[in-house]
């Protein structure tokens, strides 16, 4: 886009305004994470801002843009004449879902290093974006161990290559923005936690503003230069404050009192390590200097804390981030300072922040912050379970609690999207073999290289000790990892499982089979039948959050169709199979086997499962037959399906029953 959307023509959406601002202020902070649906202004606000940041110096021809003021001595492109030099617009570089490990950090020239003998560094994403901002878009559906890399560059301010005989490390200081849409799934708590700042951003529910937000994006679109001439003195006069504010922030001093108050509040939400008590106070010392002053007062703390606390408390996985405001300020009023309170006539000389706005204190005032979405989860949540107490017939039963189950895989070897559940050839993992690349060559297996142009030496004229390789004998490395699959849940519902205590532990381990899905990046969908029926609870997903939910408000009773909720899996999974052929499907069917209703109900669920056994459909049953007269049927099912069953006790990871029965597929399967 040759003329982006000003940055201060944007409408509402002050937290994701303010994170952005603050990391442009001060890099160190540790980039932000943009948590929303989709359609609230995510890459819009991110693009305005790269255009709107000031022009950065860099050594003439230097790949690295080094400064010439002070050029980095250790750049691969080095060394460099300080003082000499021109500037170009700062970089917004967007690192795309599906980029390789080579094009975000760099490597080796293979074409170069075979053909020339020359060992050349080809740079990557993270030296185009030094001294710039990057930009992750579905930084959730990244491969894990390129969010790691990513962050610790993020942290280090530099880039460590070590690979392919190739040692070299470049500075890497880049305003680092993330987003993701959570309905597509979570970042793990760990990397989460490698983020500065996070804000939950969702469209304005006032019609006055949501009017506003159309008038402008149609006014852009008809006319981009136009409509940017019209803000151009509120961006040069933005573009201005972030350059004051830069130069200030060297000065702004963060007393003991205001570090007390950020020591204690990240002890009273119970943050693990110490990084969210870096991060609270260079992002204070930050609003301190946006807000023109040299002293970092107890309403800097609060925004702080409201900006970089939420991702980093203790929670469960399946919880929204958010933070408990009246706990906040209560924390912040018991561990007030003199120090703190420029106003000698305040209540116990500290007192509680100021509540009000400021004139000096945009994007966010600070008033606004009891609307930001973090607080509203939690309410969401209490109306859920009011509603759920007085609903109808049967009161859904609470979920035990959660426990570590064993491992579920699905036989053979997939090629599905990145996860840690199954088997599958991927980019990256152990080195099983190689074969001639399709496309460009990303990971050169060395011997088998060597071994294809071996043979061909004497009739391509070699001389010297040197090896004649062309590009046909370049050989890619075929790699083995792990992937995430369709986790597809059947859930029994009926009269036969109702019971308060039984249900209870049912729900529990179904519960902690979703905790099991989300570590491992899978996929999720929930099936329950009863009474007459099956119903497609929630549509296969990567927001096992949302299976959660619905699993908790879910009814039970009536008779046990087994066939309808088979059947319905099978509807599903045919979809899912035209939708995503590479994501292999397991299916985990948890009922007591004891099917009800109509004509034949066992031999019509058994002629069910046999569709879901000719698919080569994976499949465990789990068994929620409990009592001193057991049937048996939900092994029966199992046999049908060509998977396992397995009881509940035999689920945890850590039972005797589990350690000795492994689930395994069938030959069939494997083969």
């Amino acid at each position: 886009m040759s003329t982006p959307f000003p940055f201060t023509a944007i409408v509402g959406q002050d937290d994701l305004r303010l994170g952005l601002l603050l990391n442009a202020i001060s890099p160190a902070v540790g980039g932000v994470l943009v948590r929303g649906e989709k359609g609230t202004a995510k890459s819009t606000a991110v693009r305005a801002l790269a255009a709107l940041m000031p022009e950065v110096p860099v050594v003439s021809g230097c790949r690295f843009s080094c400064d010439p003021a002070s050029p980095d001595p250790a750049c691969p492109d080095g060394p460099h004449e300080a003082g000499t030099g021109m500037s170009r617009d700062a970089r917004m570089v967007e690192l795309p879902v599906g980029a390789s490990e080579d094009r975000l950090v760099g490597a080796l020239d293979i074409e170069r290093a075979l053909a020339e003998g020359v060992k050349a560094f080809e740079p990557g994403l993270l030296a185009d974006a030094h001294r710039g901002i990057l930009y992750v878009d579905e930084v959730n559906l990244l491969h894990d161990h390129l969010v790691d890399l990513l962050l610790d560059a993020a942290a280090m301010g530099a880039s460590y290559v070590e690979r392919e005989g190739v040692s070299v490390r470049h500075a890497a200081r880049f305003l680092l923005v993330g987003t993701m849409n959570p309905e597509e799934g979570e970042l793990r708590p760990q990397l989460l936690d490698r983020f500065g700042l996070t804000v939950e951003v969702a469209a304005s529910r006032e019609t006055d503003q949501r009017v506003e937000v159309v008038r402008r994006r149609l006014a852009y679109d008809d006319d981009p230069a136009g409509f940017a001439a019209e803000w151009a003195a509120e961006e040069g006069a933005l573009r201005a404050r972030i350059v004051a504010a830069r130069a200030l922030l060297p000065g702004v001093r963060l007393g003991d009192g205001a570090l007390r108050q950020i020591a204690a509040t990240c002890a009273a939400f119970e943050v693990d390590g110490m990084r969210a008590d870096i991060v609270m106070a260079r992002t204070a010392t930050a609003l301190a200097a946006w807000a023109g002053r040299t002293d970092v007062l107890a309403e800097d703390v609060r925004q702080a804390a409201l900006l970089a606390l939420p991702h980093r408390r203790r929670r469960n996985p399946f919880d929204a981030p958010g933070l408990d405001e009246d706990k906040l300020d209560d924390t912040l009023e018991q561990n007030s300072g003199e120090d703190d309170d420029p106003d000698p006539d305040g209540p116990g000389g500290g007192g509680r922040p100021p509540q009000g706005d400021g004139p000096d204190t945009p994007p966010q005032p600070e008033g606004e912050a009891g609307d930001t979405p973090a607080q509203s989860v939690p309410e969401q949540g209490q109306g859920q379970g009011q509603q759920s107490s007085g609903s109808g017939e049967q009161q859904p039963v609470r979920a035990g609690e959660p426990f570590r189950t064993k491992m579920l895989s699905v036989p053979g070897l997939g090629e599905g999207a990145a996860g840690r559940r199954s088997r599958a050839r991927t980019e990256h993992g152990r080195t099983t073999g190689a074969r001639r690349p399709q496309g460009a060559l990303t990971k050169l297996h060395l011997a088998a290289t060597v071994q294809a142009a071996a043979p061909h030496q004497r009739t391509r004229g070699r001389t010297g000790r040197g090896l004649v390789v062309r590009r046909d004998d370049l050989r890619q490395a075929t790699r083995e990892g792990r992937e995430g699959n369709l986790v597809l849940f059947v859930v029994d519902a009926s009269g036969s499982m109702a019971a308060r205590q039984r249900m209870s532990a049912v729900k529990g381990a179904v519960l902690s089979l979703l905790l099991d899905a989300y570590q491992r990046r899978d996929k999720v969908g929930l099936i329950t039948f009863r009474g007459k029926d099956a119903e497609v609870v929630l549509p296969p997903t990567s927001s096992v959050d949302a299976a959660a939910a619905r699993l908790e408000m879910l009814p039970t009773g009536g008779r046990t169709p087994v066939a309808a909720g088979l059947l319905k899996a099978h509807d599903v999974l045919r979809v899912e199979r035209l939708r995503d052929p590479a994501r292999r499907p397991l299916l985990v069917v948890v009922t007591d086997g004891r099917a009800t209703g109509g004509p034949e109900p066992v031999a019509l669920a058994s002629r069910a499962a046999r569709l879901h056994e000719v698919e080569g459909t994976a499949s465990v049953v789990v068994d929620c037959e409990s009592g001193p007269v057991r049937l048996g049927l939900a092994g029966s099912l199992a046999r049908d399906l060509g998977g396992t069953a397995v009881t509940l006790d035999e689920l945890r990871a850590d039972s005797i029953a589990g350690l000795v029965k492994d689930v395994q597929g069938t030959s069939r399967r494997a083969a």
